[in-house]
Protein backbone atom coordinates (compact mmCIF):
# COMPACT_ATOMS: atom_id res chain seq x y z
CA UNK A 1 0.00 0.00 0.00
CA UNK A 2 2.81 2.43 0.79
CA UNK A 3 5.28 1.08 -1.76
CA UNK A 4 7.59 3.49 -3.51
CA UNK A 5 6.43 4.65 -6.94
CA UNK A 6 8.74 6.61 -9.24
CA UNK A 7 7.42 9.40 -11.46
CA UNK A 8 8.75 11.74 -14.13
CA UNK A 9 7.42 15.31 -14.35
CA UNK A 10 5.93 15.46 -17.84
CA UNK A 11 4.76 19.06 -17.76
CA UNK A 12 4.03 21.94 -15.41
CA UNK A 13 0.91 24.04 -15.88
CA UNK A 14 0.58 26.85 -13.35
CA UNK A 15 -0.09 25.41 -9.90
CA UNK A 16 -0.20 21.82 -11.14
CA UNK A 17 2.34 19.29 -12.36
CA UNK A 18 1.50 16.30 -14.51
CA UNK A 19 3.41 13.17 -13.52
CA UNK A 20 3.86 9.88 -15.31
CA UNK A 21 4.93 6.63 -13.69
CA UNK A 22 8.26 5.34 -14.90
CA UNK A 23 7.42 1.66 -14.39
CA UNK A 24 4.18 1.57 -16.44
CA UNK A 25 4.39 2.42 -20.15
CA UNK A 26 0.72 3.08 -20.89
CA UNK A 27 -0.27 4.76 -17.64
CA UNK A 28 -2.14 8.08 -17.73
CA UNK A 29 -0.70 11.30 -16.38
CA UNK A 30 -1.41 12.12 -12.75
CA UNK A 31 -2.27 15.75 -11.95
CA UNK A 32 -0.73 16.89 -8.64
CA UNK A 33 -0.83 20.30 -6.98
CA UNK A 34 2.68 21.79 -6.93
CA UNK A 35 2.22 22.65 -3.26
CA UNK A 36 2.56 18.91 -2.55
CA UNK A 37 5.80 18.57 -4.54
CA UNK A 38 9.38 19.68 -3.85
CA UNK A 39 9.78 23.34 -4.79
CA UNK A 40 12.68 22.96 -7.21
CA UNK A 41 11.15 20.56 -9.74
CA UNK A 42 11.26 21.13 -13.50
CA UNK A 43 9.84 19.28 -16.47
CA UNK A 44 11.80 16.05 -16.73
CA UNK A 45 12.61 15.83 -13.01
CA UNK A 46 12.25 12.42 -11.40
CA UNK A 47 10.30 12.00 -8.17
CA UNK A 48 9.64 9.20 -5.74
CA UNK A 49 6.30 8.88 -3.95
CA UNK A 50 6.52 6.94 -0.71
CA UNK A 51 4.65 7.12 2.59
CA UNK A 52 2.39 9.93 1.25
CA UNK A 53 5.37 12.15 0.39
CA UNK A 54 7.11 13.16 -2.85
CA UNK A 55 10.92 13.28 -2.90
CA UNK A 56 13.10 14.67 -5.67
CA UNK A 57 15.39 11.97 -7.07
CA UNK A 58 17.16 14.05 -9.72
CA UNK A 59 16.70 17.24 -11.69
CA UNK A 60 15.93 17.28 -15.39
CA UNK A 61 19.52 18.32 -16.20
CA UNK A 62 20.86 15.26 -14.38
CA UNK A 63 18.44 12.97 -16.21
CA UNK A 64 19.64 14.22 -19.61
CA UNK A 65 23.29 13.51 -18.77
CA UNK A 66 22.62 9.90 -17.70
Amino acid sequence: MFERVDYRVERIDGDYAYLKRTDVLDDDEKCVARALLPGDINEGSRLAYEMLEYTLLCHAKEVQSI
